[in-house]
């Protein structure tokens, strides 16, 4: 540094290019190209590896989170450590850390300051260590009558929702999809839900049982076909043959939708665990039982057969280590029996009086056993179900409430012999007529054998990666960071569409252009960052600024990068602290198809991220900014 002026060093975060500047910045830098072009591409794609299940046990602490609740399902607050007896396997345990956490906490939040067209931040009314909230639109398991209740439930819900929660929306049909990410707007959120393209259509296995023409209806064919066979005894070996191939089509079925469904729920919990804190899933769902019994009505009662029972505990279990509690939300509010609606005109009863209290009984089981499903997830997780209700703005808005008011609770088991097996877990509050609802165990597994359970060593899958700050700030649809608050201005540079992208872009090689280029302006508070502060007296500041273009099903398709290190002296350090500093880059986004910018702030020092996320949508059609050099620095602009 020469004269007092400020020395600024713009580097590239690749691997290739990372100085050393501390070991703690170039693990940060390694972590970052290994996330953007391996880990991103397939954060909502399905997975090829088996979900891990364990705990590590390195870590040796066990975090439970707790929440209680009174006879109204209320949320009691105040309580202390002292109140709290918690057990493993029966034995007593000590308490090591105890956080209570309350929606009394963003009592003092004011609102957003008003923004500019193209001007985006990542401020937020929301509490920092906010409970995350997801609500799971299940369109493969839900009857297509009942859906677009749900939806006007939750616009009901979002109409006097309290500000400052944090919402991501997520959409099942076959396959999971993140349709919103985590946001604290009710307007944005009541926008996504009036529009019609982002929702999901129905899944093409919403079959006769889902959509409620189950036992008692008419609608299946051979009941529609009896008639006209008769009661001949070729007649009658026609219709058991019929009602057998419909039996186990829609146990196939049924067996389809379980494993797409779990399948799902195993993405969604290896997105949220990449994320710090509790999280509370609303699942808007008619279930789905995870076991399908023998029908003794049937000529081959044992053909129907399946169970999903290894699977739905490993889910279950990687949700709870997720700190993803359930709350299932039974879309179908209350039922009756399909034998009573009035479009039935009997006349299957007429011909075979027994099989109306046969179809009633298979009505009442299979609906006990959806429920029962809901039910376990809810209890494995720490979550609460609501069935038999068609308050779902009220179930919604019990549900947050209560998953936001908890209590952190973390233990070093006394059992220090890590074996694989599982350890129930219990909570106990001594006062009486509460509700307490926790996960309530977990497998103890060694850290170094991560074995799938139930599988064989070849099939053991890795751990998921340790949380990395700067991984989980740049998640595609993940909440938005604020350790460090910053304001990024993006406009399009130019009407044009070019077929390469801009200089210093690392587009995915499966991205094919055109492509159109956009410049991100930050402007971002100093006082916000850690400077060091050598023996000459001379402040270094070291800051990176992080792009990535997510497409709509979270695929990477590209990544800008740059940093930049500042070595001032003490005056121009105060002044540096006292001025917003501003940088610029060029990203460029595919025309074709729907995309959305991640922006980042990263402070090297201190590994403290900010990040804020934003559709190219609403973008696109601003006026054309004017032309500047990406990566200017800020005394040249």
């Amino acid at each position: 540094m020469r004269g007092g002026l400020i020395q600024l060093d713009m580097f590239s975060p690749g691997i290739a290019n990372a100085r050393r500047r501390g070991s703690a910045v170039v693990r940060l830098h390694a972590s970052f190209f290994l996330f953007a072009f391996t880990a991103a591409q397939s954060l909502l794609i399905a997975q090829t590896q088996p979900p891990a299940s364990f705990i590590r046990a390195q870590s040796n602490l066990v975090v439970v989170d707790v929440t209680v609740t009174d006879q109204h399902r209320n949320p009691i607050r105040g309580l202390s450590p002292s109140d709290f007896t918690i057990l493993e396997d029966g034995r007593a345990q000590t308490i090591k850390n105890f956080e209570p956490h309350s929606t009394d906490d963003a009592a003092h939040l004011t609102a957003l300051p008003h923004l500019a067209p193209g001007a985006f931040t990542n401020r937020t009314v929301a509490p920092a260590n906010g409970a995350l909230n997801v609500l799971v639109l299940d369109k493969l398991n839900t009857p297509m009558k009942d859906q677009s209740f749900v939806v006007q439930q939750l616009k009901d819900y979002l109409k006097a929702m309290r500000p400052g929660t944090r919402v991501a929306i997520f959409g099942l049909t076959t396959q999971l999809r993140l349709l919103l990410g985590f946001t604290s707007d009710p307007a944005l959120l009541m926008a996504f839900l009036d529009g019609k393209k982002g929702l999901p259509g129905a899944s093409s296995l919403l079959n006769d049982a889902v959509a409620g023409d189950g036992p008692g209806s008419e609608n299946a064919v051979s009941d529609q076909l009896a008639d006209v066979l008769g009661n001949s005894p070729d007649g009658a070996q026609m219709l058991a043959n019929l009602q057998q191939f419909e039996a186990e089509q829609q146990s196939f079925q049924l067996q389809l939708r379980a494993r797409y469904t779990l399948d799902a729920f195993n993405e969604l919990a290896r997105f949220l665990e990449r994320l710090p804190g509790r999280k509370n899933v609303l699942w808007f769902s008619g279930s789905f039982p995870i076991s399908i019994l023998p029908d003794g009505d049937l000529q081959n009662p044992f053909a129907v057969v399946a169970d999903s029972e290894d699977e739905f505990r490993e889910t279950t279990d990687l949700l709870a280590r997720s700190q993803a509690a359930v709350y299932p939300i039974d879309a179908r509010g209350l039922m009756v029996a399909p034998m009573t609606n009035a479009s039935n005109d009997g006349s299957k009863y007429g011909r075979n009086p027994g099989a109306y209290g046969k179809d009633l009984g298979k009505f009442f089981q299979q609906t006990a056993d959806e429920h029962g499903t809901m039910q376990q997830m809810a209890e494995a997780t720490g979550g609460t179900a609501y069935v038999n209700t068609n308050g779902l703005k009220e179930a919604a808005a019990s549900a947050i409430d209560a998953g936001s008011n908890y209590y952190t609770l973390s233990y070093s088991p006394t059992n220090t012999q890590w074996k694989g097996e599982y350890r129930k877990i219990e909570v106990k509050v001594e006062k009486p007529g509460l509700t307490l609802a926790y996960r309530r165990g977990y497998y103890a597994d060694d850290a170094d054998v991560p074995l799938r359970h139930g599988q064989p060593a070849s099939s053991a899958a890795p751990a998921l990666p340790a949380y990395n700050p700067l991984r989980a700030a740049m998640l595609h649809g993940g909440p938005d960071p604020t350790q460090i608050v910053f304001e990024a201005t993006v406009q399009p540079l130019s009407k044009d569409v070019e077929s390469a992208v801009a200089t210093g872009n690392q587009a995915n090689s499966k991205v094919a252009g055109p492509f159109r280029r956009y410049r991100v302006h930050y402007s971002v508070s100093p006082r916000d960052l850690t400077c060091a502060t050598d023996a000459d007296k001379v402040h270094h500041c070291q800051i990176e600024f992080l792009v990535y273009v997510y497409d709509a099903d979270g695929l990477l398709e590209n990544v800008q990068g740059n940093g930049v290190n500042a070595a001032l002296d003490d005056n121009r350090f105060t002044a540096f602290l006292n001025n917003r500093f501003a940088y610029n880059q060029q990203i460029s986004v595919p025309v074709k198809g729907e995309s959305f910018l991640r922006v980042g702030v990263a402070d090297m020092a201190s590994e403290r991220v900010g990040a804020l996320e934003l559709p190219v949508a609403a973008v696109a059609k601003l006026p054309v900014a004017e032309a500047t050099a990406a990566g200017t620095p800020p005394e040249k602009q």
